[in-house]
């Protein structure tokens, strides 16, 4: 990975990971006022560790297509890139490594203490265990609370 500096290179190739259409386009415009220099759209779909996945391969890619339009509405030279794994932060920093992204930008999720604890809080995760800048975008919940 390129060390960012201060002359923008934190922004020079953002990975944006999206759960689906509404949350893609809202993640999309969350970043567009940094106004990167390009954009991965990340897409993990979430596979069972000896289940079955929780959707069907159809659909998850039906999911990751929708995602990659809604962010193109904003972005339209964004790469995409889908990810399969069971550990949904570990998949967003292999993929970060894979597209060798400078920074990795996410709104982070609803959830009270309770789902972040059953969930494993899955931004402190990412937070603690990135080898890169990680950017928390500002949800509307943080724009009104201001």
């Amino acid at each position: 990975m390129t060390e960012p500096t201060a002359d923008g290179e934190l922004l020079a190739h953002v990975l944006l990971p999206v759960a689906h259409e509404a949350d893609a386009r809202e993640s999309a415009r969350a970043l567009s006022p940094y106004d990167p220099d390009r954009v991965t759209v990340l897409h993990v779909v979430e596979k069972g560790d000896g289940v079955p996945d929780k959707t069907p391969v159809e659909k998850s890619r039906e999911v990751a297509a929708e995602s990659y339009a809604a962010v193109r509405e904003t972005f339209p030279d964004a790469d995409d890139h889908t990810a399969y794994a069971r550990d949904v932060v570990s998949a967003i920093l292999e993929a970060a490594d894979e597209v060798d992204a400078s920074a990795v930008a996410y709104r982070p999720r609803e959830g009270g203490r309770i789902v972040r604890f059953l969930s494993g809080d899955h931004s402190l995760k990412l937070v603690t265990r990135a080898d890169r800048p990680v950017i928390a975008l500002p949800t509307a919940t943080d724009e009104t609370d201001s």
